[in-house]
């Protein structure tokens, strides 16, 4: 039995750092099921639709963000593989290593602490601003104050996030994958536990507050404290400059993140604005659950991200596309498998009369949504892979797919309804994100990893 566990993890790719990662997925998939029981209990289809449009207006931290926490541990990664561990709290190697990875802690601490207090007050208003204009219907509703401990939970967030990728950069992958895992399970004892005692809308907000402890207290009564300590105290005059040396990267990463929020994030709003906060409500929580099965099967390639920029660094390409390949193959089985037990399991939730009945979209739209998400998981590991290389080929089809796709919501969304949304998102995605993501990185590797002349014997 023992070899027959050890054949099995070997064969779907999974070490203790996927293991925890997924194990927080699945925590955060399973607890959305059991949030989806309980919303349908405890809160109206109204209600349901401004729970699930808060996140969408939430996203809009990525104009804040702009992808620069993923950046961190990529770049994180490339200086420190010239460093050796010596003790939890303490690294060693070259003074221009360490004074360089001291610089981007440094940014991590100063522009985030700004940009969170800016992301505050801009959710808070345009929240206000956005549900006070669209609320017909729904004025019985009360949302504000949610509204504002949301807001202020997510602008603390913002702090911490790009102190755990600079983590991960340092190879302590497993571990932040086990405080993630920590922070899912807290976050739904949270979320169930105010939505038990008929808290609503507050249950967002306050979950994600207690999160913000957690993490925050994981960092200062922890070695980490001291680990940050000892690296800021190896500042000196070695230090990345941001605008030579990430800004021609991070702008284009930016643009990217940017991309994502007009495809991903506006389809909640659109609705809540056109169509109600009932229907809003009703794509909100399928996307939750899509979401949730995208994120179990990514956890493959997003925990490889350090190992990826460390082969690249060390041009061990060969290597690297041997474990890409197959880390892929795993994450698209997977995938695969869990979407059709998603649909499956709508489709027997209206076979009998029950809460969920109503909640979720119908089973057309959900098919091609499912389209879309198989086809993104290819599309996000090529891009992961070849942002490795701290590069971002992908930035024209992010672009346009996120123009493209807030046209196409806001026009056929207004003439056809979520199934004109969901249609010509799918189409877009298959023929720009899909085919013109697969050219892109067909031809930026072959591009990137040609070898000289004298070289080629060895490839």
């Amino acid at each position: 039995m023992k070899a027959l566990v050890i054949t099995f993890r070997e064969l779907l790719g999974i070490d203790l750092s996927i293991f925890y990662t997924i194990l927080a997925r699945v925590l955060q998939a399973g607890g959305a099921l059991i949030v989806v029981g309980l919303i349908s209990l405890f809160l109206t289809k109204e209600e349901q639709g401004y729970y699930y449009t808060f996140s969408s207006v939430i996203a809009i931290q990525v104009f804040f963000e702009l992808g620069l926490t993923s950046i961190i541990t990529q770049y994180v990664a490339h200086e420190a593989v010239d460093l050796k561990w010596i003790s939890a709290t303490e690294l060693v190697g070259p003074p221009e290593k360490l004074s360089r990875i001291a610089s981007i802690l440094m940014l991590c601490l100063k522009v985030f602490g700004i940009l969170s207090a800016l992301l505050f007050v801009l959710l808070l208003i345009g929240g206000l601003v956005f549900f006070s204009t669209y609320k017909a219907g729904s004025s019985t509703v009360s949302w504000q104050l949610p509204w504002g401990i949301m807001c202020l939970s997510t602008a603390l967030m913002l702090t911490i996030n790009p102190l755990l990728s600079f983590l991960e950069g340092l190879g302590q992958v497993k571990e932040v994958a086990q405080l993630r895992m920590r922070q899912q399970l807290l976050t739904l004892f949270i979320v169930v536990i105010v939505l038990s005692v008929k808290g609503g809308l507050y249950a967002q907000g306050i979950a994600s507050l207690m999160s913000f402890f957690l993490l925050a207290g994981s960092i200062l009564f922890s070695a980490n404290k001291i680990l940050f300590a000892n690296i800021l105290r190896q500042a000196a005059a070695w230090k990345i400059s941001y605008r030579k040396e990430i800004f021609p990267y991070h702008y284009k990463i930016a643009l990217s993140w940017i991309s994502g929020y007009l495809i991903f994030q506006l389809f909640n709003p659109i609705l809540f604005a056109t169509e109600g906060p009932v229907v809003a409500g009703q794509m909100g929580i399928t996307l939750a659950a899509l979401n949730g099965v995208s994120s179990i099967s990514m956890s493959w390639i997003n925990t490889k991200i350090t190992l990826f920029s460390s082969l690249v660094a060390r041009k061990e390409y060969s290597i690297l596309d041997t474990i890409f390949n197959k880390t892929v193959a795993q994450l698209a089985a997977i995938n695969a498998v869990l979407l059709i037990i998603f649909v499956a399991l709508l489709q027997a939730i209206t076979l009998f009369d029950n809460p969920l009945n109503g909640r979720f979209l119908p089973f057309l739209p959900v098919t091609l949504l499912c389209v879309t998400v198989f086809i993104n998981q290819f599309v996000f590991s090529w891009a992961t892979y070849l942002r490795c290389h701290k590069k971002e080929p992908f930035l024209w089809i992010s672009v346009l797919s996120g123009i493209l796709c807030m046209c196409s919501s806001l026009i056929l969304g207004k003439q056809f309804g979520v199934m004109g949304m969901v249609t010509g998102y799918t189409v877009l995605t298959a023929i720009i994100s899909g085919l013109g993501g697969y050219y892109v990185f067909v031809t930026k590797k072959r591009e990137w990893h040609q070898m000289p002349k004298e070289d080629t014997t060895n490839v």
